[in-house]
């Protein structure tokens, strides 16, 4: 079953490109309110149900995700109830469970998966997630954004991944010479991300397996090679290191 964490622009399309049906989703976790992280919780819900979703969907996440559900299906509401009516499907309004929470802890466990989050560090959006996966035979935590975060080290405390974000701070200042509003994005940016160096030490002191770097801030520069994103990094960690890119499988 895929677990589905965020859902920024193109979720829908990058889950089918990876061969995932967007009806088989059943779970989906939000770790904060930035657009980049939850644009697409509607569309992605919707894309589900047009392509034959009839099971009931779970949606994780800070308090704010029940508002998104309810506001987007009534944006949606003509084309739902016509759609149920004319076609025959089941309403998605009453598929759709949201769950909101603002404390650390246990979020949800089958017998197959236990899910739990933290609390992590990026200001000015709290609360804001890391969420950790355990199943019989692998444990993965997923950061979210965050700056160097203790409370990210004890929940990844001896996982086997650790998917977490990145920003290298040469290809920021490049960045920052195209934007106009350059003083107030860095700093958030500095205050709200992670150098290679601190998600070194966050992997290091939590023992994880594999550290993932994802995230990557800024995402748009092609110059930035590989070596450059982990360099910092393997100053602090010894662990295997990978770049993600969109569609890779980690095994």
């Amino acid at each position: 079953m895929p677990y589905l964490v965020d859902c920024g622009y193109g979720a829908s399309v990058q889950l089918v490109a990876a061969g995932v049906p967007l009806n088989s989703l059943r779970h989906i976790f939000i770790t904060h309110h930035h657009s980049d992280h939850m644009l697409e919780l509607g569309p992605v819900l919707y894309n589900a149900w047009a392509t034959g979703l009839r099971a009931p969907v779970d949606v994780w996440g800070p308090p704010g995700v029940e508002a998104m559900r309810r506001s987007y299906f009534e944006y949606m509401k003509l084309d739902i109830e016509t759609r149920i009516a004319d076609e025959g499907r089941p309403d998605l309004r009453k598929l759709v469970t949201a769950h909101e929470f603002d404390k650390a802890g246990v979020v949800m466990q089958t017998p197959d998966v236990k899910v739990s989050g933290a609390l992590v560090r990026h200001p000015p959006v709290v609360p804001a997630f890391a969420y950790r996966f355990d199943a019989a035979d692998r444990s993965v935590v997923i950061s979210g954004d965050t700056a160097y975060s203790p409370e990210l080290v004890a929940l990844a405390k001896g996982a086997d991944v650790l998917v977490h974000e990145v920003m290298y701070l040469p290809g920021l200042e490049a960045l920052l010479k195209r934007v106009p509003n350059a003083a107030t994005l860095r700093e958030h940016l500095l205050a709200s991300h992670t150098v290679p160096e601190d998600v070194g030490r966050v992997a290091s002191a939590a023992g994880v397996k594999t550290l993932v770097l994802a995230h990557l801030v800024p995402g748009d520069d092609p110059s930035i090679t590989d070596e450059q994103w982990s360099e910092g990094v393997r100053r602090h960690f010894a662990g295997r290191i990978v770049v993600g890119k969109d569609l890779m499988e980690i095994d």
